[in-house]
């Protein structure tokens, strides 16, 4: 009789099979420790500037928002202690979904503890086994994992393309079960931006539920930084307006605005929110302070997208291809992962953070640079930054 602990060991070669191909294919990756954070770092005494931030408005270290987390922390303490259901529900929690629902248009919302976890715990409630859900080809990888966690069947559609969307929908016009589409108003990987008036029409004409992921919106566009949605006016048309604050909220956590009914069905049946600890309260007063500044200086969107219109025009003057990027997300097409490493790498060597994407965060043969603007980046940064990049690709 073999005593525990006496066993042969499990055949691990298959981890080190898949790492060897990951780094043969060059989508090998690893997690690289930096000293701070922010769209400027310092590394070893040195200034770098750092185009992978998602910090967009640079409020990272802002003194207000900064001030409103370290209240939340001396008030509430380090954590919330409990889940949302239980004891985990604070003011601070409550406070922000208000002011949420307020600036987003929207009767309610609902915080979770991230971006990925407002997704997957939102979509398998809004569908299930025997809907639709409607996605375009190029949403977040969170949207199609809940997708899967749903049950139902997931119908692609090409992106931002409003007539394949509507071939969709009349292919599948008779069912009579929920129909759910889901896009994103700026795309994360491309900088580009949904058609979401056509899509919002289609949604109300094919009886549709409609869910519009923000994350990069918010901040960037729109009243007070409402985002897109709240810009265009739709959201009658849209069921459910999801967004994070880790981009231009620069702190951490996700949410829906949604119906007041689509509110208290969330409570009571998504799995992400109901079997997990409340957000920290500190996160949560971060969010408030990200939020007043929206409010007292409504042009920091504008300025940013201004900036980013400027950087593109001295891309395209070199000769460089930035997709359809229309926002302060500017991708630069490689192609080759080993080359996008490669221009990575020799940037990074010139004091400059700029991640190569590789498959399978794009699709194959698509790898880039991803450059994200922010307001730490003033004119001459991005004058250096441009010329840097342009020399880089085209040597």
């Amino acid at each position: 009789m073999k005593l525990f602990g006496q066993s042969a060991p499990m055949n691990d070669s298959w981890i080190q099979q898949q790492l060897s191909e990951a780094k043969a294919q060059g989508l090998e990756r690893a997690a690289r420790a930096y000293p701070e954070a922010g769209g400027v770092i310092k590394i070893d005494g040195k200034e770098v500037l750092n185009f992978s931030s998602n910090d967009y408005l640079d409020l990272g270290r802002h003194r207000h928002v900064m001030d409103c987390a370290r209240e939340a922390l001396d008030q509430y303490g380090i954590g919330s202690t409990a889940s949302r259901l239980v004891t985990g529900t604070l003011p601070i929690h409550e406070e922000l979904e208000a002011r949420i629902a307020k600036e987003k248009g929207y009767e309610a919302a609902l915080v979770f503890g991230s971006g990925y976890m407002a997704n997957a715990g939102t979509i398998p409630v809004l569908a299930g086994r025997d809907d639709l859900i409607f996605a375009d080809k190029l949403v977040h990888a969170s949207m199609i994992d809940a997708c899967k966690l749903s049950g139902a069947k997931l119908v692609r559609w090409a992106h931002n393309d409003v007539q394949a969307l509507e071939k969709r929908l009349m292919q599948y016009g008779t069912s009579n079960v929920r129909k759910l589409i889901i896009t994103e108003s700026v795309f994360s990987m491309d900088g580009d931006i949904a058609p979401l008036k056509e899509i919002a029409a289609l949604a109300e004409t094919y009886d549709a539920m409609l869910m519009i992921d923000e994350a990069h919106s918010t901040g960037a566009f729109g009243p007070n930084g409402a985002g897109l949605i709240r810009e265009l006016g739709i959201e009658s048309a849209v069921t459910v307006s999801m967004g994070t604050m880790s981009k231009a909220m620069a702190g951490y956590g996700g949410y829906v605005a949604c119906s007041s009914d689509l509110r208290k069905l969330l409570v009571n049946s998504s799995r992400a929110f109901i079997y997990t600890t409340a957000p920290p309260p500190a996160v949560i007063g971060g969010a408030l302070g990200a939020m007043d500044v929206f409010e007292s200086s409504p042009r920091l969107g504008s300025i940013l997208q201004a900036n980013a219109d400027y950087f593109r025009s001295l891309l395209h003057a070199g000769g460089l291809d930035t997709m359809n990027s229309q926002s302060q997300i500017i991708p630069i097409a490689i192609g080759e992962n080993e080359k996008a490493l490669a221009i990575s790498q020799k940037l990074r060597e010139q004091g400059m953070i700029c991640a190569a994407i590789r498959p399978p965060t794009v699709p194959p043969g698509t790898a880039r640079l991803r450059i994200s603007i922010t307001l730490a980046h003033h004119v001459d940064h991005l004058d250096l930054a441009a010329k840097a990049i342009i020399s880089a690709v085209k040597g």
